[in-house]
């Protein structure tokens, strides 16, 4: 059963992934978009990008972040 911090963090997490779909004008984020966002320099995204619990999807050689991904993953670091 849920409880309400659940819920509540389900639509935090809809609220902020709405916010950056609507900014950004997509569904799914760069490595640039990612940069603009975080404020992090490349070689700190490149890092991000490349850790086992961060969102990525693979596209050939290319590394793009769902923003429903994104805010997830955001949300569940500010748990921690």
């Amino acid at each position: 059963m849920r409880t309400m911090e659940d819920l509540r963090i389900e639509e935090l997490i809809s609220a902020e992934a709405k916010r950056i779909s609507e900014k950004y004008g997509k569904d799914y984020l760069s490595f640039a978009d990612i940069m603009k966002i975080t404020g992090l320099g490349k070689d700190n995204v490149r890092y991000l990008m490349n850790q086992k619990d961060f969102p990525v999807i693979r596209v050939g050689k290319r590394k793009l972040v769902s923003v429903v991904g994104f805010a997830t993953w955001q949300m569940k670091k500010m748990r921690m």
